[in-house]
């Protein structure tokens, strides 16, 4: 009779230890799975969503151009340097965005490093 007692109260803590177990192993799969590929969905939701019109792009099938026109689900893109190739693709079929303005905010940084430096070595000279 006591054996029966104890087995069953045994059953009862591997049941609880089984169930500790999945509940471990799915922790595990949403930090090392699930989390990383929500975290990435923002990410390109928010870059499909800020592409503006002159920004340049990389399809997912490795295509460079530049966006002409932007409707709600799809893009107007320009392909190389030839004018009539204008293919309009979902907004989903792009992999990268570059902006227009980031080649000319990088020109203003460099210049303006320069001028500070020119202003500081002008302070010096003057005392």
């Amino acid at each position: 009779m006591n054996f029966l007692v104890l087995s069953s109260s045994s059953g009862a803590a591997g049941t609880g230890a089984m169930l500790l177990w999945i509940v471990v192993m799915f922790a595990i799969m949403y930090f090392l799975m699930i989390r990383p590929q929500r975290k990435e969905q923002k990410r390109m939701t928010a870059m499909l969503n800020d592409m503006e019109v002159g920004d340049s792009v990389v399809t997912t099938s490795g295509f460079y151009g530049v966006i002409l026109d932007i409707t709600d689900d799809d893009v107007i893109v320009e392909f190389g340097n030839n004018k009539n190739c204008r293919i309009p693709m979902r907004k989903s079929a792009i992999a990268e965005v570059e902006k227009a303005n980031a080649a000319y905010a990088t020109e203003e940084k460099t210049t303006t490093k320069v001028d500070k430096k020119a202003a500081v070595e002008d302070k010096k000279e003057t005392k």
